[in-house]
């Protein structure tokens, strides 16, 4: 993986109370996330002096926020609204790209920045605009198909750029493949610089095929997943927490000043870079073991319970420092 923004010191991770502590694994960018991700020594969000400072939340989507179907609740929809409302900033983190943002936001009612495809690229819902985006070459991008297609032959391309999805006839078409994707050989079709390449084998093991893809792709490319059954491919330094910064420079906030709530290892450079990580209770279990605290899954509103919790410690901050004035009168 790319080397994390800034250098955060490693300590003891918090988590729910009774909670067992996870076996760590070796996903994307583990061993450096799980050190600068490790605990800052400090209370959950919405405890204490903490709560007064977080300007942005940060949230992956699939599995996080979103529901199995897909969805949100009423009761995750109002505590976005509220957060906002609160001057806090919402911030949407996918491996999703913009046309797919785009289609879940006419349901979901999101707004303001999305950063998607991993990082490469970040997008405006309000605008319809793509505010910055990092691709991953075309030479590269085909160096990595002809090195995967030699060390695990078998295996099946897609790719995204900023026009849509197209793969190879073996990809075949699933809940991942959109309706209208282009078909082809990669090493044909593939001309410019893209957001990120997709690969997945029907029969070798996924760790496998993940770790031959990080050894072809080398300092050239990141590899990681947001699901155990696609391996996808970045440019070089390209994660989530690259993009998270790059967004929170613009808007003037500190990583003390980020919250982030993720569940796979695609999330982990994100929640390392946020002054403060949370996992949903069905996160993959690196992840859980890597973050600051667990709210509940993702079907169980975890997201807005975090929210919730931070607007209501802002609330009582507020009113006890109103009392603190009137008496010093």
């Amino acid at each position: 993986m790319g080397g994390l923004p800034g250098g955060v010191a490693a300590a003891r991770a918090r988590r729910w109370p009774g909670r067992r502590q996870r076996g760590r694994g070796g996903g994307p960018g583990g061993g450096v996330a799980r050190a600068a991700v490790a605990a800052r020594g400090r209370v959950p969000v919405g405890g204490g002096e903490e709560a007064r400072v977080i300007r942005v939340v940060a949230s992956d989507l699939d599995g996080t926020l979103l529901r199995g179907d897909l969805t949100v609740s009423e009761r995750t929809r109002a505590a976005i609204h509220e957060a906002r409302r609160a001057g806090v900033t919402f911030v949407a983190v996918t491996g999703r790209p913009p046309r797919s943002v785009r289609s879940l936001n006419e349901r979901l009612g999101l707004e303001g920045i999305a950063i998607c495809a991993n990082g490469a690229l970040v997008y405006d819902l309000d605008s319809d605009t793509v505010q910055d985006q990092t691709p991953l070459a075309a030479e590269v991008a085909l160096r990595i198909v002809r090195g995967l297609r030699e060390a695990a032959p078998g295996v099946a391309f897609a790719w995204e750029d900023t026009d849509g999805f197209s793969c190879e006839p073996t990809w075949g078409r699933d809940p991942l493949t959109p309706e209208r994707a282009g078909f082809g050989d990669p090493l044909a079709l593939i001309h410019t610089p893209l957001l990120k390449v997709l690969a997945r084998h029907p029969d070798l093991d996924f760790d496998e095929l993940a770790e031959r893809a990080r050894q072809i792709a080398g300092g050239e490319a990141v590899v990681t997943w947001s699901t155990r059954q696609v391996v996808e491919v970045s440019a070089a330094g390209v994660t989530k927490a690259f993009a998270l910064e790059r967004v929170c420079a613009r808007l003037g906030v500190a990583p003390a000043e980020v919250v982030a709530i993720g569940d796979m290892p695609n999330d982990l450079t994100m929640l390392a870079w946020a002054g403060r990580s949370i996992a949903v209770a069905n996160a993959d279990r690196e992840v859980l073991a890597a973050v600051d605290e667990v709210t509940a899954s993702n079907e169980d509103d975890g997201v807005a319970m975090v929210l919730e919790r931070l607007l209501a410690s802002r609330d009582g901050s507020r009113a006890a420092g109103a009392a603190r004035h009137i008496q010093g009168g």
